[in-house]
């Protein structure tokens, strides 16, 4: 079954909370990202990256040095994971600072979109790509967004204000910000296309 979790800290934007780190049957920080653990006194299970930014490198936990440059510290921290077979895999601290690393997150996310189940968290948000559909609950009030990388087909929704009813949705064209959840359950479905699905926090 599809259900070891696991929790990765990118180098982005130190988030101001953090999940129960005892959900998670590992927690990875990537390369600079270990800094805002040991400024914390939180020691995660692992340290990997190519270690260009981080202060120190631990010894009492496991470390994987990645020096490969063809692909991001991001990317082969998710090659280890799924090769450990982990399926969910959270990941804070993904997006602010430097907004190509953001970029470059999400670029990665949807490379990875079909091996793997990624949830990016923020101080603001979730976000993630489904692949035909999603079905949320406790959810109304909050901001939903639809954001199609490039073109998604076929895009049905149910439960929010703005309905979309077998539309496509096309970046640079038309998109699906800014949306709202007006019932408590929401669900969003697509026929072809890659989709990004935003929910506030709030």
């Amino acid at each position: 079954m599809k259900t070891k979790k696991a929790f990765i800290l990118l180098n982005g934007s130190a988030p101001s909370y953090l999940p129960d780190l005892s959900e998670y049957e590992i927690v990875c920080a990537i390369d600079g990202a270990y800094n805002y653990f040991e400024a914390n006194n939180i020691v995660p299970d692992l340290v990997t990256g190519d270690f260009d930014s981080i202060n120190s490198i631990p010894t009492s936990i496991e470390v994987l040095k990645t020096p490969n440059q063809n692909f991001t510290d991001f990317e082969k921290a998710l090659q280890i994971l799924k090769q450990r077979g982990f399926y969910h895999i959270d990941v804070y601290g993904g997006s602010g600072k430097e907004h190509d690393h953001f970029l470059g997150n999400i670029s990665t996310a949807l490379q990875w979109k079909i091996g793997l189940n990624i949830t990016f968290f923020d101080d603001f948000g979730k976000y993630f790509f489904i692949e035909e559909s999603i079905y949320l609950t406790n959810i109304i009030g909050k901001n939903i967004s639809l954001i199609p990388l490039p073109i998604a087909s076929g895009v049905v929704t149910e439960g929010l204000l703005y309905p979309i009813k077998n539309e496509t949705l096309t970046f640079g064209e038309r998109i699906g910000t800014r949306n709202k959840a007006s019932e408590n359950e929401v669900e969003i479905s697509l026929e072809k296309g890659d989709l990004l699905i935003y929910i506030s926090h709030n």
